[in-house]
């Protein structure tokens, strides 16, 4: 019978904020770490392979989908997750558009649209249909979602 040892590795990150310091196997999941051992459950299963975009985060302000990153490559790094969100126009925005009907997926679109603010801060309607095209929602919301991301690119009067 052969024996299996498990290594843990120490990680130390910053999620929305605060410092966190963890042990984690080579082959965990960022995902799984931020929902199992953080409590973070904002990011969403849906496909595990980085088809949908419901588990999206912003990884030192840029997305990324937290089920292709293993948690050991977050070590130093700074996360934000739908739950650090604070003083951002987007949450308020998919509300005022009724942009969502399940709300699965909602997280990871506004986590997108986050991220796509701290890098186009001026997206053009071409930026914002291309960078929509990352996440997937079944319940076919595309319009609000669009008018939702449309809005928060359009300067208030």
């Amino acid at each position: 019978m052969s024996s299996h040892r498990i290594t843990w590795y120490p990680i130390e990150f910053e999620v929305n904020g605060e410092k966190q310091a963890i042990h984690g196997r080579a082959a965990d999941i960022l995902l799984y770490t931020l929902r199992d051992k953080l409590g973070l459950t904002g990011s969403k299963s849906g496909c595990d392979n980085g088809d949908c975009g419901t588990c999206t985060i912003l990884v030192d302000g840029l997305t990324m989908k937290a089920c292709l990153m293993l948690t050991v490559e977050a070590n130093g790094k700074r996360i934000t997750t739908i739950e650090g969100l604070r003083n951002s126009p987007v949450p308020h925005a998919f509300v005022q558009n009724q942009a969502f009907q399940c709300g699965y997926c909602t997280s990871g679109f506004i986590m997108n649209c986050e991220g796509l603010r701290n890098t186009h801060p001026q997206a053009d309607e071409e930026t914002i249909k291309v960078w929509l095209e990352s996440n997937i929602c079944r319940c076919m919301s595309y319009e609000e979602i669009h008018n939702a991301v449309k809005d928060v690119f359009t300067p208030k009067k």
